[in-house]
């Protein structure tokens, strides 16, 4: 029950996260920061992106992803076709991983010490995604402030 659901929300917000980037009119407005928004709505998703192809593509579906967090914040050349080609093998990514998993799995020791302590598979996918909404509602702020 709680694995369908994180999957439910992940494909929910994945999917809005291509469509948020994708309603961009201009592409360029994707990686502006203006006054005190201190991250593009472009650097947003690379950092989501990475977040989930690190902690649930890499460790859970055994990917071989390999992260570069300091890029996901320093690129600003990505184009926004690129970006919506990221987030959909992300999404392919998350729900072969996902789909690997059983509610067992949820109450296992997730195999990474991330905040300095040990929590359960299932508290962490809830987090990452708590992570996606709260970067996605960013990013669709961005977007309505900025893109005109």
């Amino acid at each position: 029950m709680v694995l369908e659901t994180l999957k439910t929300l992940f494909n929910r917000d994945l999917n809005k996260l291509r469509e948020e980037i994708g309603s961009y009119q201009n592409e360029k407005t994707i990686w502006v920061v203006d006054k005190n928004i201190s991250n593009s709505a472009g650097n947003l998703c690379l950092h989501l992106i990475g977040n989930l192809n690190t902690y649930i593509g890499a460790e859970i579906g055994k990917t071989g992803y390999i992260r570069n967090r300091p890029l996901e914040f320093s690129l600003k050349d990505v184009s926004k076709t690129e970006l919506i080609q990221k987030i959909e093998n992300t999404i392919l990514v998350v729900n072969n991983a996902l789909d690997s998993l059983t509610e067992t799995d949820l109450e296992k020791i997730y195999p990474q010490i991330v905040f300095e302590k040990e929590m359960k598979t299932g508290f962490f996918l809830i987090h990452l995604s708590t992570h996606l909404a709260y970067h996605l509602g960013q990013i669709n702020y961005h977007r309505r402030l900025l893109d005109f």
